[in-house]
């Protein structure tokens, strides 16, 4: 296998099967397949016959990312793809990437080298159009919004009080802040708006934790979009957008069937970032991959302090899902970025910075095994440039806390790279006596007990504090009977602080609140922290320039 092989020469040069022979291998009736061309199609759950979910559930989740990068999704497949090596039947399931990332710095969330997603060109790009569903139905409601006040305000909805925005899925600075409404009374009524991107709108959260099309439908209608001059809170329902919403969304709701490069089955649905909102798959493609193979095998999006503390706090509370084992991904030259060693000087042996940076990664291990009662396996994403010396540092501390190390090298060797993870894995699995799963918080704590509990126990900071507007806006939801839902950290991802400049493990920080709203269709209540934003920005170079087609229809550029 030649590494030096871009990402998308390697999906373009694979084998691929019929959608119709992994579909038949995971277990799917054909009657329930809806063919998106000969390598992708949807599942059609609601029509399937349903049984126990007793698959192992396998989160995988990583350290705080670095630019050096982790390799979370690629370790997520080559790590199914591992499983079925050893003889077990797994499925993977992952989120959908969004555009904003893929045309900006990020990159796409198909997996690398041998360890893929493919067909890594669709699902990178417009896939099956969810996203552009989900889309639709989020500006819909904007619209109908706007006309409800255009049209006499029959609600008596205060303009300045409206809290729903528009979305797009590509990373649009100019569109954070914009005024609308110009031109003249028949052209709406003037305000002050903004976009969110696609994977912020609650609309994504929704369709993401939803059980069912009634379900789906039902959160539709609690999304609240603003609020009256005598500060009652509108919900859609009352402008009765959710039925027009859920028929957008009625085939987006079906799970995305897809494979890896070793013909894996693989369910991408959803893709909500973790650091601005859940940062998981859909409820959805996890439960019906848990219903056909014996492990399904998930990720979570950015660090664990974001996408594996939501995933525990938010998604399993809703879906009554059970880990049964936490992966937690890591790279040597990612802990030395973390102990400070710059970029350009990170191919070098370091033990002295490896050292400084280790204690990012033990304390997520230690988070997942503390707090969350779930046995881990740390998996060391391999580089050629990783010396002996810094790997046996890196497995001597894990050891320390009770935990093992396997080495991954599904990059170059997909599969056979996850072998000893895999066995590692199945070994926690069938362990059910180190399983000893709970929340981080109880449900019946208030908003602030809860941002208390995440910022001491997953952050390890101090307190929080609430700017005044917070402080208001957080008597104003427990007054409405949004107290007990859970809460949904918006914070930076480099940092376990909402500090993005405070790398490694830092102490003795506050969390900063200055904006609580909730999410009443998902089923939880935001706090924007830091200086994070909902709308991204590309970057001085967006990957997007790289990107390119032939006359043939052959795209280049895409990783």
């Amino acid at each position: 296998m030649s590494s030096y092989k871009s990402d998308i020469e390697i999906a373009q040069s694979a084998e691929i099967k019929p959608i119709g022979e992994i579909a038949e291998k995971a277990g799917i009736d054909m009657e329930y397949v809806e063919y998106y061309g000969k390598y992708k199609a949807k599942i059609d759950t609601w029509k399937m016959p349903h049984k126990d979910a007793k698959a192992k559930l396998v989160l995988v989740t990583a350290i705080t990312p670095t630019p050096a990068g982790e390799g979370k999704t690629t370790t997520t497949i080559g790590l199914a793809d591992g499983l079925r090596k050893i003889g077990k039947e797994s499925i993977v399931a992952l989120r959908e990437p969004s555009l904003g990332p893929v045309f900006g710095v990020k990159g796409g969330a198909a997996g690398g080298g041998y360890a893929q997603v493919i067909p890594m060109e669709d699902i990178n790009l417009h896939f099956t159009g969810d996203f552009h569903a989900i889309g639709a139905a989020n500006n819909l409601l904007a619209a109908m919004l706007d006309n409800h006040i255009y049209q006499g305000n029959q609600l008596n909805i205060d303009p300045r009080r409206i809290t729903w925005r528009r979305c797009v899925d590509m990373n649009d600075r100019q569109l954070r802040n914009i005024t609308d409404g110009l031109g003249g009374r028949v052209n709406g009524v003037p305000r002050e708006d903004g976009y969110d991107i696609t994977v912020a709108s609650e609309v994504m959260a929704v369709l993401c934790l939803a059980s069912s099309l009634t379900d789906l439908k039902e959160r539709l209608g609690r999304i609240i979009v603003g609020y009256t001059y005598d500060e009652k809170p509108v919900t859609a329902s009352m402008l009765k957008a959710e039925g027009a919403m859920a028929a957008l969304l009625k085939e987006a709701l079906k799970p995305n069937l897809v494979q890896t490069l070793e013909g894996t089955p693989a369910l991408v649905h959803g893709g909500p970032f973790a650091n601005i909102a859940h940062g998981c798959n859909s409820v959805i493609a996890t439960k019906t991959a848990m219903e056909l193979g014996e492990y399904t095998v998930t990720e979570a999006g950015f660090g664990a302090d974001l996408g594996a503390e939501k995933f525990l706090d938010i998604k399993c509370r809703v879906a009554g899902l059970r880990p049964s084992a936490v992966v937690v991904v890591a790279t040597v030259k990612a802990l030395k970025m973390h102990g400070g060693v710059p970029k350009s000087e990170l191919a070098s042996e370091n033990i002295e910075a490896l050292e400084k940076g280790l204690p990012n990664l033990l304390r997520h291990v230690s988070n997942i095994r503390e707090v969350y009662g779930l046995p881990c396996v740390v998996a060391i994403n391999r580089f050629v440039q990783d010396s002996d010396a810094e790997l046996a540092l890196i497995e001597k501390k894990c050891k320390e806390l009770g935990v093992n190390v396997a080495l991954s090298d599904v990059w170059a060797k997909g599969g056979e790279g996850a072998i000893e993870l895999a066995q590692e894995v199945v070994r926690l699995c069938e362990k059910e006596e180190n399983n000893n799963f709970r929340f981080s918080y109880e449900d019946d704590s208030t908003i602030d007990e809860k941002l208390t509990a995440v910022t001491q126990k997953v952050y390890r900071g101090n307190s929080v504090i609430y700017t005044a507007e917070a402080l208001k806006q957080k008597k104003q939801l427990e007054a409405m009977g949004f107290g007990k839902l859970p809460v949904c950290v918006a914070k930076t991802q480099y940092s376990f602080s909402d500090d993005m400049t405070k790398i490694g493990a830092p102490e003795n920080f506050d969390i900063t609140v200055r904006n609580l709203k909730v999410s009443a269709g998902a089923g939880f209540v935001v706090a924007l922290t830091g200086s994070i934003m909902t709308m991204p920005g590309l970057p001085k170079i967006p990957a997007a320039e790289k990107i390119d087609i032939d006359e043939n229809g052959n795209i280049s550029g895409l990783f």
